[in-house]
């Protein structure tokens, strides 16, 4: 099943490349991990909730464990549009200087954003028409791009497998 979840996978990164971007202008970054990389990650997930007290990292991270790939996804080196809207937070778009965060690298224009997610949206659809399980997991993706398995200035992840039942979302609750 591995081998077919990674090429699905595959199908992921065309229908993320392929979805439709803001000025037609790409700043999207796709990959897909699996084997060991998948393995690394989930344990670095763990850790990582371990060392910063931050919830739920640990419970993902064995999500992740199970999955037979990750598709992680991200924007790098985004230009802004330059419609000057403020939906970022800024009035200018000149303003909206990057700087690091404790994650990610920030600030990213809202429509690169939005670019980003209608990307997003397109590749589990199509893990979905292939009757793949998964989840699209803020938590992956910040280890993931701490890792260095994608190079992103914010990122997303999404474990895929595929199991007698879903195992991101049928999860049994922690006993705290």
């Amino acid at each position: 099943m591995e081998e077919i979840v990674a090429q699905v996978a595959g199908f992921m990164s065309l229908a993320a490349r392929t979805a439709p971007k803001s000025l037609g202008q790409d700043y999207l970054v796709v990959r897909v991990a699996t084997g060991e990389e998948v393995r690394r990650l989930a344990a670095a997930m763990e850790a990582f909730g371990r060392e910063t007290g931050k919830k739920d990292f640990d419970r993902d991270g064995e999500s992740v464990r199970q999955a037979a790939a990750v598709f992680l996804i991200g924007l790098k080196d985004a230009k802004p549009l330059g419609l000057n809207c403020g939906a970022c937070g800024f009035p200018r778009c000149e303003e909206a200087a990057a700087h690091d965060g404790p994650e990610f690298r920030g600030p990213h224009c809202f429509w690169r954003a939005m670019d980003m997610g209608i990307a997003l949206g397109s590749a589990v659809k199509t893990a979905s028409l292939f009757n793949v399980d998964n989840r699209v997991m803020y938590r992956a993706g910040v280890v993931a791009r701490r890792l260095g398995l994608i190079d992103a200035d914010v990122v997303l992840g999404v474990p895929l497998a595929a199991a007698g039942k879903n195992i991101f979302f049928d999860r049994k609750p922690k006993k705290d």
